[in-house]
């Protein structure tokens, strides 16, 4: 089955075929390094990174960007706080470590290059005098607009109608711009002090001299570049004018790739990206996980807690463009999941690596299982990159290996021994096919954070009897000698709850 994918830009499933049928050129729109990354991020990088993978198990040589959006008014509300840095840069520097050493944690494969938009400053000049010389955009007052006017196909992306689209950009840019819809390419001076109160975390105050974000020389005056001419600018960079596939949020349709699509095309002439696909967003509670929002789990908080392969588990549980809920039964179906899969590896490994392994035994069952769960799992990615069925036969092989493994048991020693080549081949489809949803079967990617959260969970179990006793003043003790090691114990109604401390 070739691979198709649902293309937001038709509204319809296609099949996939790049310009060049041996390469894939894959732009994903990466974090604003503002805040700690969450399991909200963590969700899109993962299914990109499982893109990815499936896309160079069909034999395709992938090159993947993905950017950092370092240039933006969210991160100099930070300066100052927490001792994140005493700059623009030197904030988005401390995010963007804790980002990479987050990526690092989930087994992401590496991107070709991470770009950042500090370093793309001249290439958003050019582009935006390009845009100024064809008559797609206009100088005010040291900004220049993006007039949505000349470009004919706006809003094709997202389906709106232009005089349907809402005025773009702050409240201040209307008396500059031809039409409300008009959005900076460029924009003139520093930063708003008001954007910097509206983005401060609550109980921040900056004073009376707020700080203030880069700014840099341009045809126009100082100024900084504006949002979306950013990606237009990293992109084309490092993979040209045409894109196969550019990925982003769900959210991120309007106005971010749309006012792409028309200030790439409208420069080049060429089609921005021939496929393009959204991830849905991250639910907690009754909505989106967000940094904004506050209502999130950091990656890092996620992985000590859980480890890595059962956080890919539960995250690839649901399919890229569907919306997933995050929750403490969830979690644990997936941690139930990951336990089936590497408890039938481990098994079967055992078998492999004993006398009781004949050369000469055959199920064919267990071959028969294998060769459909290799195919289920193909047909399943193939399929718009359905993660959740493709987990679903990684399950099937774990069935198979168990039940192969049951079947023989106390006879092994027998005639019949247990198949060989069919655990060999059973491991091995869990090791490669496993490795596109990014799981590690050769041990954890993570430290001894599931073993530091194993070991709380047993001394709560503990405090929890004594308090069932009435021996309140131990279970007291307890939690006293967790704390002083720098684990937060919280009561609820539901039972006690605990965060490790930070690096641990």
């Amino acid at each position: 089955m070739t691979l198709h994918v649902t293309n937001t830009l038709t509204g319809e499933k296609e099949p996939f075929e790049p310009q060049d049928p041996e390469n894939v050129l894959l732009y994903y729109c990466g974090l604003t390094v503002s805040d700690p990354p969450h399991l909200g991020h963590a969700r899109s990088w993962v299914h990109v990174d499982v893109m990815h993978r499936w896309l160079e198990h069909l034999g395709y040589d992938v090159r993947h960007v993905e950017n950092f959006t370092d240039v933006n008014e969210k991160i100099v509300a930070r300066i100052g706080e927490d001792d994140l840095g005493e700059s623009e840069s030197e904030v988005a520097e401390t995010y963007i470590q804790r980002t990479i050493d987050d990526m690092r944690s989930l087994n992401l494969l590496r991107a070709e290059v991470y770009p950042r938009v500090s370093e793309h400053v001249p290439e958003v000049i050019d582009l935006v005098e390009t845009l100024i010389e064809k008559g797609y955009a206009y100088e005010s007052n040291g900004s220049v607009y993006f007039d949505v006017t000349r470009f004919e196909e706006y809003g094709k992306l997202s389906n709106q109608e232009l005089d349907e689209i809402e005025s773009q950009g702050d409240p201040d840019e209307r008396t500059e711009k031809r039409h409300p819809a008009d959005f900076a390419l460029w924009k003139a001076d520093g930063v708003d002090p008001d954007a910097i109160d509206e983005h401060s975390h609550e109980g921040v105050d900056h004073g009376d001299t707020p700080p203030e974000g880069l700014t840099w020389d341009s045809p126009w005056g100082e100024g900084r570049p504006g949002w979306h001419i950013e990606c237009s600018a990293m992109s084309m960079t490092h993979l040209g004018e045409t894109l196969d596939l550019h990925v982003g949020g769900r959210d991120l349709v309007f106005p971010h790739h749309e006012n792409e699509i028309a200030q790439s095309e409208a420069a080049t002439d060429q089609q921005f990206a021939n496929y393009w696909l959204h991830c849905e967003l991250f639910q907690m509670d009754d909505e989106k996980m967000s940094s904004s929002l506050g209502n999130f789990v950091t990656v890092d908080e996620a992985i000590d807690r859980w480890g890595t392969n059962v956080m890919r588990t539960f995250l690839t549980a649901g399919s890229y463009n569907s919306k997933q809920l995050y929750a403490n039964e969830t979690i644990a179906e997936a941690q139930e999941r990951w336990d089936q899969l590497e408890r039938a590896y481990e098994a079967a490994v055992d078998v492999l690596d004993s006398p009781q392994a004949s050369a000469k035994a055959t199920d064919e069952s267990l071959r028969d299982e294998i060769d459909s769960a290799r195919e289920a799992f193909a047909t399943a990615m193939n399929d718009d990159f359905n993660t959740r069925e493709a987990q679903s036969a990684l399950l099937s092989v774990a069935t198979a290996i168990n039940r192969h493994l049951e079947a023989i048991g106390g006879d092994a020693d027998g005639e019949g021994g247990y198949d060989y080549r069919g655990l060999r081949r059973a491991v091995e489809t869990l090791e490669e096919l496993g490795g596109v949803l990014g799981l590690s079967f050769r041990g954890e990617t993570t430290g001894t954070a599931t073993l530091a959260g194993d070991v709380v969970e047993l001394v709560l179990d503990v405090r929890e009897a004594e308090r069932d006793v009435g021996n309140y003043e131990r279970a007291d003790e307890l939690r006293d000698e967790l704390e002083a090691l720098g684990i937060e114990v919280q009561d609820t109604d539901e039972g006690a709850t605990y965060r490790l401390p930070s690096g641990e």
